[in-house]
């Protein structure tokens, strides 16, 4: 509790205040007592240094000094005030009709019974950034880029709170993809350098890990992602103007991008359209990136002029879908809710087809034009997205999302189509990610002087990341009060070359400024040291050169002790089905469990697939077509969103002769790809070209 501490430091202000008048006054008396005589100064003159002249030198000195303390202190206070009053001036007041349903509510409180049950309150539902909350549940003051306005602000951006989940389920999205398009291959080294396992933008995880619910996700991942509250509009949505608005001020570019990421996110569950811009226009917003990446989003048209913007409205566009009120017909017949597309054009093109852009508006288009709009609505944009109507009033509109270049590149990456250039393996160096950080080729020298494992261990403490992450002491587990502290102990057995303050703080508190969190990261790891210490009377956690690392022969760790058994199947000369299963046996569960931690996806993916290929090597080498098939469904139940398992089993199936079990794996696979939000591929219709195959008979 805080209260205490300010209760005392409120003490000492004022005994600071009024202890020195009050000793001096009682003491030496008034600093001044009347003006000098003339006898006096002449005598002072001849003879300065006097005991009386010195008294009263050091009383006019300590005076001083407490005007000096006083000034200060009057000044904080009066600072404090402003703060204060300002916020209360931001602080939205009720408004009648909520003021009305505020004292119904109160009158039907109190006049309940005095026996009636009470439950307790709500969570609030503005979300809070990760590292807004202590890990007691307090509320810290806010840092500069944290919550707002029932939104999250991000390092070059402020994303309303419907587009940030849109983000955060693009994001796993992603992951689900990468999962779904990898084919297993003969396992290889522990540090793997796959090219998708490359993590996300910064941006992306900033998002992520403001969203991160404290409570574990549940346990089937497609259940996560389902659209329950899609974003169906853009985010000014109803408010957006009839004919179009005007986008002005400092702001009008970030609000312009905002637009366009807003709108793609809306769109991308829709075949039709959902963004046409101007191809001058796509290059101011996105700069360098815009032509690549603008081939690569979904849902994008880039035009040359407005007239082309017609042709998405007519319905006879190839490839396009329909627009306007066919599109609108067309949702009403088929019960879904796709958005109008939105047209971002420039100043010059708008003014040259005003005509045609309140028209296509009309046809319920949503039409910006960047600059004014004299045919319906200019808004001008500040650099935090808060817009002001310039029609003379200069009432406020509704907030939009700003995003600067890179911001917006970032949030764009994660809707795009995969680049059809892959970029080359990865070289061995050390990686400059935190997330990569754990693949580093430094592990083998690790694991190579410190063995981490044997059956005759007798180290007492065992730290568990494969699953729920726990601490254990003699089996017992061991309270970990700070959720960040966890955290850092999976992480570091994740990265067992050890890591920086800097990589800590960026995976742990993502999008968060550096400088208010070196100090929270010293407290973390103070709490966490002591917190073993008093348990177990050792310490796991090295610090030398700014490198945080757990200590190998204090600690054992079934991460280390997985990547060990996987590296000893990848060096032996004739791998066999026994080396195999020690793979799989030492991974009993995806690494930290249930926990959305960003930084986890690419090491967790990782893990999971030297598993499958362990399970896809042992199906191909077993001889007998139920124990492959065995081998190939357990992999499955590893990753059932992998699509190479899949047709590897139903050809399995059609191969025994076992056609029905192979159309219910190959539906129940589309299900669970359509409920996840993933539309099947050309890869993934693999699984159906099998079903023709005639059956081959086994003995």
């Amino acid at each position: 509790m805080r209260w205490p501490r300010q209760l005392t430091s409120l003490l000492f202000v004022l005994a600071l205040l009024a202890g020195p008048p009050i000793v001096l006054l009682s003491v030496v008396g008034a600093p001044i007592q009347g003006w000098p005589t003339a006898a006096q100064a002449r005598e002072w003159v001849q003879n300065p240094l006097t005991e009386q002249s010195l008294t009263a030198a050091l009383t006019i000195a300590a005076w001083l000094v407490w005007l000096l303390l006083a000034y200060t202190v009057t000044i904080r206070v009066l600072t404090r005030l402003s703060a204060t009053v300002s916020w209360l001036r931001r602080m939205p007041l009720p408004t009648p009709w909520q003021a009305t349903a505020g004292g119904i509510a109160g009158a039907a409180v109190f006049g309940v019974s005095s026996h009636a049950i009470t439950a307790p309150p709500p969570p609030p539902t503005q979300p809070v950034a990760a590292g807004t909350l202590d890990d007691a549940g307090n509320l810290t003051p806010p840092d500069d880029d944290v919550l707002a306005d029932a939104g999250i602000s991000v390092t070059g951006g402020w994303l309303p709170r419907d587009v940030a989940e849109q983000v955060s389920a693009a994001a796993a999205l992603v992951w689900l993809r990468r999962r779904r398009s990898y084919r297993p291959r003969p396992p290889g080294r522990p540090s793997r350098e796959d090219t998708d396992l490359a993590p996300l933008p910064p941006t992306v995880a900033a998002v992520q890990a403001a969203l991160a619910d404290p409570t574990p996700p549940p346990s089937e991942p497609g259940a996560a992602l389902t659209d329950s509250s899609p974003l169906d509009r853009p985010t000014i949505g109803a408010a957006f103007p009839r004919a179009g608005v005007g986008l002005t001020g400092p702001g009008a570019q970030d609000a312009a991008r905002g637009l366009l990421v807003t709108s793609l996110l809306a769109g991308r569950h829709h075949p039709a359209v959902s963004v046409i811009v101007t191809r001058p226009v796509l290059a101011g917003l996105l700069g360098p990136t815009a032509e690549t990446l603008g081939r690569r989003l979904p849902g994008l048209a880039v035009i040359d002029n407005v007239g082309q913007a017609a042709g998405f409205f007519s319905g006879n566009h190839p490839g396009r879908g329909l627009g306007g009120r066919d599109q609108a017909h067309r949702n009403t017949q088929e019960g879904t809710d796709a958005p109008g597309p939105t047209l971002i054009v420039d100043a010059a093109s708008a003014t040259d087809n005003a005509e045609t852009l309140v028209s296509l508006a009309i046809a319920s288009a949503a039409v910006a034009v960047l600059g004014r709009w004299p045919a319906g609505q200019t808004w001008q944009v500040d650099p935090s997205g808060r817009t002001h109507h310039q029609d003379g009033s200069g009432s406020a509109g509704p907030r939009m999302c700003v995003l600067t270049q890179v911001t917006a590149t970032d949030l764009l990456t994660v809707i795009a189509h995969p680049d059809p250039t892959p970029p080359e393996p990865r070289t061995s160096g050390p990686s400059r990610s935190p997330a990569l950080a754990g693949r580093s080729p430094q592990w083998d020298a690790i694991s190579q002087d410190h063995p981490v494992r044997s059956g005759n261990d007798k180290r007492r403490l065992q730290l568990r990341v494969l699953g729920e992450p726990t601490l254990l002491l003699d089996g017992h587990p061991v309270e970990i009060r700070r959720t960040a502290a966890l955290q850092v102990l999976v992480f570091l057995a994740a990265h067992p070359d050890g890591a920086d303050t800097r990589q800590l703080t960026e995976a742990i508190w993502p999008g968060l400024p550096r400088r208010s969190l070196t100090g929270r990261l010293y407290t973390t790891l103070s709490d966490l040291r002591a917190a073993i210490r008093s348990t177990a009377g050792v310490s796991i956690i090295e610090h030398s050169d700014d490198r945080y690392r757990l200590d190998p022969t204090g600690i054992t760790v079934d991460l280390w002790h997985f990547r060990r058994v996987v590296r000893d199947a990848t060096t032996t000369v004739a791998a066999d089905a026994t080396t195999w299963k020690a793979v799989i046996d030492a991974c009993p569960a995806d690494l930290a469990a249930r926990r959305t931690w960003p930084w986890l996806d690419p090491i967790r993916e990782a893990t999971r697939r030297h598993v499958i290929d362990a399970h896809a090597a042992l199906a191909s080498a077993s001889p007998d077509a139920r124990q492959a098939l065995a081998w190939l469904q357990a992999g499955i139940r590893i990753d059932p969103y992998n699509a190479d398992l899949h047709t590897r089993a139903v050809t399995a199936l059609i191969t025994l002769g076992d056609h029905d079990a192979a159309d219910v794996l190959r539906k129940g696979y589309t299900r669970r790809l359509a409920a996840a939000g993933i539309p099947p591929t050309d890869t993934d219709l693999t699984t159906a070209t099998v079903m023709d195959q005639p059956a081959v008979p086994t003995r």
